[in-house]
């Protein structure tokens, strides 16, 4: 009977330990919205209100100014693409510069520079952020973002 109390009063507490994970799961939701969000735009908004309220991480940054790049496609006005598409490279600049050795953040705006036309001139670190990701792949522990990283490098290669 002690034992049962016992587990019963720790187990709100081992709970919390076995759900260690929780940032690895909300980060691979985020992953798994990024490649949804180029053709929803209401999923797109969703995690851009979400990603509002995420401070002090910049892969976090990194992802919010993805999302508002992505948005500037869904949006219908000239101005507001070029606006929402600014204000997320200049998130995705800062996130490289808080943290220039996360794959994660340099595969972000490998991406962003690969799918954004040509025309935006923001296309000058493809070569570099693709070499980087190359030296630095083995050290990545999700598998989405290995397989989001890979279908991206062979994009490249083509």
């Amino acid at each position: 009977m002690k034992l049962l109390m016992v587990l019963l009063l720790l187990f709100p507490y081992l709970t919390r330990v076995a759900d260690n994970d929780y940032p690895d799961k909300e980060m691979d939701a985020i992953r798994a919205n990024y490649i949804k969000a180029v053709s929803d735009k209401k999923l797109c908004k969703a995690m851009l209100v979400q990603l509002h309220t995420k401070n002090g991480n910049s892969v976090y940054l990194a992802y919010r100014g993805a999302f508002k790049t992505i948005w500037a496609s869904h949006a219908i006005n000239p101005i507001v693409k070029l606006n929402a598409f600014n204000k997320g490279k200049k998130d995705i600049e800062n996130a490289v510069k808080e943290n220039p050795d996360n794959i994660e953040i340099r595969f972000i705006r490998l991406s962003i520079q690969q799918n954004c036309p040509s025309f935006l001139g923001y296309n000058n670190e493809v070569a570099q952020d693709l070499q980087f990701i190359h030296e630095n792949k083995n050290s990545i522990t999700s598998t989405l973002l290995k397989n989001m990283i890979a279908k991206v490098i062979k994009k490249e290669i083509r």
